[in-house]
């Protein structure tokens, strides 16, 4: 691999502009196919399997004309201070506005609220139910206006009026959060490479390769079902490698001219060895984002495949374009400045290395002094055993209350607080209780019954005596009078572990009484469709690990030809990983430091999180490995004892892995600033992961663990070495080459 991988760099470095012209066509094409695409339009969000999707199913089955995933919005009247909405002048006002609503596009029902009795106890507030046509994907944007101006012609007579539900779009947030990680990055890139040009070239190839990736996949949103959030998670994800892959390539090119390599010799050995690195880093992230399929929920295999396209993209970028940059900035990228100082004991010349020195290690150039990941390096080789034990305890303390983690899906509460939803969302708390923001609709299906009606009303006074549920609506037959639909508020907030034990407890006792006369009960709506989407992404979690570590630990043999080398990326990934899901839940479920990064409503971790994060942070925490193991073992196989080998390994990458970790740590914090919680969450968890998998992990425990086992860590059954392929990740078959060919024109000139 690493000599075609040279070959590959010297090929792009000589025809740079055609590879450039190739890249920028594709760009170019993917841009026109994007700015063409149709529209892309509803995103199915199906749920295979769940008793949430079935009892939809049967919906749409029995009761004519009434779709199951239509858009619905609660709109929350508010009386002034003092007043009544039952007085005659505010009634009057939220009777015109039900009649007003009632006659908008698309809407199917609207419920009056005096009716329904949707007044609260007091008399101050009062709800009306609009739902719609179509679903809130298809909604179109003439229905949403006529909400809004109709919300606002009635709070214009004093009333306060707000509005939640699937008809209301989220706010979208700003784009600051991707503009600071990118001025963060080139800050960091800047100090990193020392050259202007140097720390713009890594940010400009991957923004080629995020560029056609989004617009490949706006292309194809409405043939495949794309939303925006895919565009989104392939945005972050491409914008993460293609900067670490293209630092990777430079800081190698750079070190090789400072080898005293001509710039085409550079670029093909930087692609023959760092090359190497990016593919099998790549790999691992398209192995944990195609993994996602595991789940069985469709939008979350679509957002994975689609991400791992566009990761694909960064490798190919990295591995042609930025070789072609190179060769077209030519001697403006210079070798890095080294101070003229000794060299470290592990890159000069020499023979007192023990049996493990190479005869042809005596051409190999000797620049450079100690710097501050050398001296790291000599620093744990010292001291491993209290390195490895104050590391593993830190990682464990943070990992405790990740035992306690409770999961759920977001709900209004969750929005900003200057959001309609959520002033929304805290009107129906105040007033009449926080389950009303999430009612649970029970399907009963006796059809199999012989006295559906019956069965209904034994099934309905079961019901009321559950506990944690606070009222029980009247059944709603369909037109054959054998199905019924329910509603049914619990006491608790829709996202609490309460409501959850209220849907597990209806389909318990629910089932029962159905059961025992030939029908069937089913327990659905937003709120029961989150717990099962909850328990399926918990579900699907140990299987997903055991995918993605498995399939890694698998391809990491093949590269480091080692046993302990993968088992221990594996188990220091699992702790890193642990510990920062400990960390996420003492913020955002225990309210630890809460005030301090701004949440303001603690409660269950987002049962998204728990499988993005693993997705996320193994591909990227298997890049640091890759890149600072593969640094490691080329020096050992050169020659290096064990020992020597680390510090090697870490005096040539440590810096770049720092870069590049503060990097990714800088994009996934902006994100803490935004008003949702569950972004919020996100960039906090992915962040400290980030942190604590490069510095705690990667830094510190790698090499205090290599340092212990020696020349053990590169150990590997004879007989399974002999069947495995050679990759050659780490270009010891160009250093043979290159000695081969010296020796050859040594030949040469003896003979002339």
């Amino acid at each position: 691999m690493a000599a075609l991988l040279h070959k590959l760099g010297r090929f792009a470095h000589r025809r740079r502009y055609l590879v450039v012209l190739l890249w920028i066509s594709l760009l170019t094409l993917g841009g026109a196919a994007a700015a063409q695409a149709p529209a892309a339009g509803p995103t199915s969000f199906a749920m295979p399997g769940t008793e949430s999707q079935r009892a939809y199913d049967l919906i749409d089955d029995r009761f004519e004309g009434q779709r199951a995933d239509g858009a619905a919005a609660r709109v929350v009247f508010k009386a002034p201070q003092g007043s009544r909405i039952t007085d005659p002048a505010l009634r009057d006002v939220v009777a015109a506005t039900v009649h007003e609503l009632a006659a908008g596009p698309e809407v199917a029902q609207v419920t009056d609220p005096f009716e329904v009795k949707a007044v609260s106890a007091d008399r101050s507030a009062a709800y009306t139910q609009v739902t719609y046509e179509v679903s809130g994907a298809e909604l179109s944007e003439q229905s949403r206006r006529a909400l809004s101006d109709t919300m606002a012609k009635a709070s214009r007579s004093g009333l306060t009026v707000e509005a939640g539900g699937t008809a209301l779009k989220g706010e979208r947030g700003s784009h600051a959060a991707e503009v600071v990680g990118l001025g963060v990055a080139a800050v960091v890139l800047l100090l990193t490479l020392g050259s202007l040009l140097a720390a713009g070239l890594p940010l400009i190839t991957a923004l080629v390769g995020v560029g056609i990736g989004v617009c490949s996949i706006t292309a194809l949103a409405s043939t495949f079902e794309l939303d925006s959030t895919t565009s989104v998670l392939a945005m972050m994800l491409g914008l993460a490698v293609g900067i670490d892959y293209a630092l990777f390539i430079v800081s190698r090119y750079r070190s090789e001219l400072a080898d005293g390599r001509l710039p085409e010799d550079a670029a093909g050995r930087a692609l023959g060895t760092a090359g190497s690195t990016v593919i099998f880093a790549g790999l691992t992230v398209v192995i944990a984002l195609a993994g996602l399929a595991v789940v069985n929920i469709p939008l979350l295999t679509k957002m994975g495949v689609a991400a791992a396209g566009t990761v694909v993209l960064a490798v190919l970028v990295a591995l042609t374009l930025v070789p072609a940059l190179l060769g077209v900035a030519g001697g403006r990228i210079k070798a890095p400045r080294t101070r003229n100082m000794p060299a470290d004991p592990e890159s000069t010349d020499g023979s007192d290395h023990g049996g493990h020195r190479h005869p042809g290690d005596r051409h190999r150039p000797t620049h450079g002094a100690p710097n501050m990941g050398g001296r790291w390096a000599s620093f744990v080789i010292r001291r491993p055993v209290a390195v490895l034990v104050a590391g593993a305890a830190v990682l464990c303390t943070l990992a405790v209350p990740a035992a306690s983690m409770q999961l759920g899906l977001p709900d209004e509460g969750s929005q900003p607080v200057t959001s309609t939803q959520r002033k929304a969302y805290d009107l129906i708390s105040e007033n009449f209780g926080p389950g009303f923001n999430g009612p649970l609709l029970a399907i009963a299906d006796a059809q199999g019954s012989d006295d559906p009606k019956q069965a209904v009303g034994e099934l309905t006074a079961v019901m009321k005596n559950i506990d944690g549920v606070a009222t029980v609506g009247p059944p709603r037959f369909n037109g054959a009078g054998d199905t019924a639909m329910i509603t049914v508020i619990p006491a608790s907030r829709p996202g609490s572990a309460g409501t959850e034990a209220v849907v597990h407890a209806l389909r318990h006792a629910g089932g029962d009484v159905m059961n025992d006369g030939g029908g069937r009960l089913m327990v659905s709506g937003s709120t029961a469709m989150n717990v099962d989407v909850s328990q399926k992404l918990n579900d699907a979690l140990l299987p997903y690990l055991a995918l993605v570590v498995g399939l890694a630990f698998l391809l990491l043999i093949l590269v480091f030809r080692s046993f302990a080398v993968p088992l221990k990326a594996a188990l220091g990934f699992l702790l890193s990983v642990a510990a920062s899901l400990g960390a996420v839940v003492a913020v955002f479920q225990w309210g630890w430091l809460s005030s301090l990064l701004g949440v303001t409503d603690p409660g269950p971790v987002m049962s998204m999180m728990p499988i993005f994060m693993v997705g996320i942070v193994f591909g990227l925490a298997m890049d640091y490995e890759v890149f600072l193991v593969t640094r490691i073992r080329e020096a050992y196989v050169n020659g290096r004892t064990a020992h020597e080998a680390i510090t090697a390994g870490f005096r040539h990458s440590a810096r770049v892995v720092t870069a590049a970790a503060l990097i990714m740590i800088a994009v996934f914090a902006g994100f803490m600033g935004a008003d949702e919680q569950m972004v919020k969450s996100i960039g906090f968890g992915l962040a400290v992961a980030v942190f604590i998998d490069a510095f705690i992990v990667r830094m510190t425990l790698v090499p205090a663990v290599l340092a212990l086992i020696g020349d053990k860590a590169w150990w590997l059954p004879r007989r399974l070495d002999s069947v495995l392929p050679q990759l050659d990740v780490e270009g010891d078959g160009l250093r043979v080459e290159e000695e081969r060919e010296e020796l050859a024109a040594r030949v040469r000139s003896t003979h002339s």
